[in-house]
């Protein structure tokens, strides 16, 4: 019999030719379908607990309004409970203009469909937060939701 020689086959590198593209085509998905926050929270803000709860649909027509404690703490002549308007804390007389202004840099299309969504904090008076609604009555801003999160209840 003959002896048949084996011949030891060396396995091909890998190529990599190719993963640039793949990495940039990632880099380049995620960079397109992340929500980056255009706003910096600057009041204390915890929100309270619900059972019942839905999402709002449409993001581009909604304006935050945050009410909690400020951040790093109450300095002199500041209030114990702040109202925060997209990246600025006003006060509550102010609130309408601010309302406005907001009105006016959305598309006419978005400003008719605007709601304004109060984000208390769950320790806030509830006479500051009836302020707030009263001032948002005087901007016309009459569509408005409140900010909660899912409560988690256990069988009891």
């Amino acid at each position: 019999m003959s002896m048949i020689e084996r011949r030891r086959r060396a396995v091909p590198g890998l190529n990599t030719a190719s993963l640039p593209d793949l990495i940039f085509t990632v880099l380049f998905f995620f960079m397109i379908v992340t929500h980056m926050r255009t706003e910096t929270v600057k009041v204390e803000y915890h929100a309270p607990q619900g059972t019942e709860l839905s999402r709002l649909d449409k993001k581009s027509s909604v304006v935050h309004v945050y009410i909690g404690k400020p951040l790093g703490g109450q300095k002199a002549g500041q209030a114990a409970t702040c109202v925060q308007v997209g990246d600025k804390i006003v006060s509550i007389a102010d609130l309408p203009d601010c309302i406005r202004e907001e009105r006016r840099r959305m598309s006419p299309d978005e400003a008719r469909q605007m709601v304004v969504s109060i984000r208390a904090d769950k320790d806030a008076p509830m006479g500051v937060v009836t302020e707030v609604k009263q001032a948002l009555r005087r901007a016309n801003a009459l569509r408005v939701s409140y900010s909660a999160e899912e409560a988690n209840l256990k069988n009891k």
